[in-house]
């Protein structure tokens, strides 16, 4: 049965309906898997086993009488540990929230039980999901499934490196500078950003916190695209407020074969060079596309300046994520910008100004952010989608030192570590839909990822495509040593 911890959560919930295997079997296998593998990924940090199984048998029960609950019957699912699931911790790896038990659980959660899934756990994160990598005090250090020795990405990377092993059947995560999509590239595994707003993150947050922060969404990760297509579904829509007079109703594909497509590729870029490896993997993406009798473009950008949309990206993301720290922290922030010498530019300095930045300037900034809105616009009316790195490397070795001193070594050169939010922020800035597909391993033995970015509400067109490549061989490699 080594095979079955590797097969797409709609599969399984195929195989389930067509009682080849009971809800609980499956849960109690991937349960196994955990107990097995586990304890050297330390990918699940909760396990909420007694009530996972009583779900299942429920599953097993209305299955019997002819009730099929969705896309998902009877999946068993880990679930990122930022999301709140009633009578669970929800902490984003902060000692001081060690002790926090969600009440309730999450919108996305809701909607996910409602579409089937069996959750059985939660997955790791780091501290305030903000990290490339995955580690906290109060869990400890997530590893890659592909080398030990490196991370799963972050901040989604225990989402991520459960899957890759083949511990759980469907993830979901979150992403406001690449934290789905990362780990997706890092892990060898689907991810999807969605469209800013498509899904609601209403408990996807500490206590107390309702608003939606600019930038940041909810989404999938799974080990096929069909999979994400599902997930998509089931979690989008406007909540309760917004339902009163809104729906969802996205556009399907436009293509259905990829010789209709047309593509434009952003192989590297100065603001944040790319390895040749990773360069090579969006290139072979535009030739499977080519061979196929598709249109790719090579040098097509969106008019506006490379440089410019990142400092506006950079402007909003930091004063975004310091927005909802807890004030204390926030206190502390203000406090050491208002110290800040005139004449210090370093970047620790710059990133102060910007996280301690007026509603004026944010606003300034989300101003040009719809600039930059509306050149993306124009450019998909010629383009069906943008196809790029997500990151300069695959998965890099754990390093834990001060995220100010950390770098990336990049074919030989090191680079700031931070310089890779470029690549993230080109979908993240605009609200873009961004989907990441893996391109298999590489010499080393480590996956390689691209995303797919189209158009704003575009997620199942760019889904769409990722399913084509997923059947031309862009599809889930399972990493040595977890069958």
């Amino acid at each position: 049965m080594s095979e079955l911890a590797f097969k797409s959560g709609t599969q399984l919930a195929a195989m389930i309906q067509l009682r080849e295997i009971s809800a609980l079997e499956l849960l109690d296998y991937y349960l196994d898997r955990v107990e097995r593998f586990n304890s050297d990924l330390n990918a699940v940090i909760v396990l909420d086993a007694d009530r996972a199984r009583t779900r299942a048998k429920e599953a097993d029960v209305a299955l019997a009488k002819g009730d099929i609950w969705g896309p998902f019957h009877g999946v068993p699912m880990t679930i990122k540990e930022s999301y709140n699931v009633a009578g669970l911790p929800t902490t984003n790896g902060r000692p001081d929230m060690k002790d926090n038990l969600a009440e309730t659980d999450a919108l996305a959660v809701e909607r996910l039980k409602a579409a089937g899934v069996v959750i059985f756990g939660k997955t790791n994160v780091p501290l305030n999901l903000a990290d490339f990598q995955t580690y906290n005090e109060v869990y400890g250090t997530t590893n890659s499934p592909w080398d030990l020795k490196r991370g799963p990405g972050g901040s989604s990377g225990g989402s991520a490196a459960a899957l890759a092993a083949g511990l759980c059947g469907f993830e979901a995560g979150s992403d406001i500078g690449g934290s789905i999509r990362n780990p997706a590239h890092f892990s060898g595994v689907f991810g999807h950003k969605p469209t800013w707003g498509l899904i609601p993150p209403r408990g996807h947050a500490l206590p107390g916190l309702l608003v939606q922060p600019d930038l940041s969404v909810v989404g999938p990760l799974a080990r096929s695209a069909a999979d994400l297509e599902a997930g998509v579904m089931a979690m989008a829509g406007p909540d309760e407020l917004d339902g009163v007079g809104l729906k969802v109703d996205l556009p399907r594909p436009r293509h259905l074969k990829l010789s209709d497509y047309k593509v434009a590729l952003w192989i590297n870029d100065g603001l944040a060079p790319v390895s040749k490896e990773v360069q090579d993997r969006v290139v072979e993406v535009g030739r499977t596309i080519t061979a196929a009798g598709g249109l790719v473009d090579y040098g097509a950008r969106p008019n506006f300046e490379a440089t410019e949309a990142h400092d506006i990206f950079r402007t909003l993301l930091w004063s975004t994520m310091a927005a909802r720290t807890p004030d204390v922290d926030f206190a502390k922030l203000l406090e050491a910008a208002q110290k800040l010498s005139p004449d210090d530019q370093s970047g620790g300095a710059q990133m102060l100004r910007i996280q301690t930045i007026t509603y004026h300037d944010h606003y300034t900034a989300h101003n040009k952010r719809m600039h930059l809105r509306w050149a993306w616009d124009a450019f998909f009316e010629d383009y069906d989608a943008l196809i790029a790195p997500i990151m300069a490397t695959p998965a890099f070795k754990h390093d834990h030192s001060a995220m100010t001193k950390r770098k990336i070594t990049i074919d030989g050169e090191e680079r700031p570590y931070w310089e890779q939010l470029f690549w993230a922020g080109l979908a993240v800035c605009s609200y873009l839909p961004s989907t990441v597909i893996p391109t298999g391993p590489n010499e080393e033995g480590l996956p390689i990822g691209v995303q797919i970015i189209g158009r704003q509400y575009g997620d199942l067109e760019t889904i769409g495509l990722s399913k084509l490549l997923e059947a031309e061989g862009y599809a889930f490699t399972p990493p040595p040593g977890y069958s």
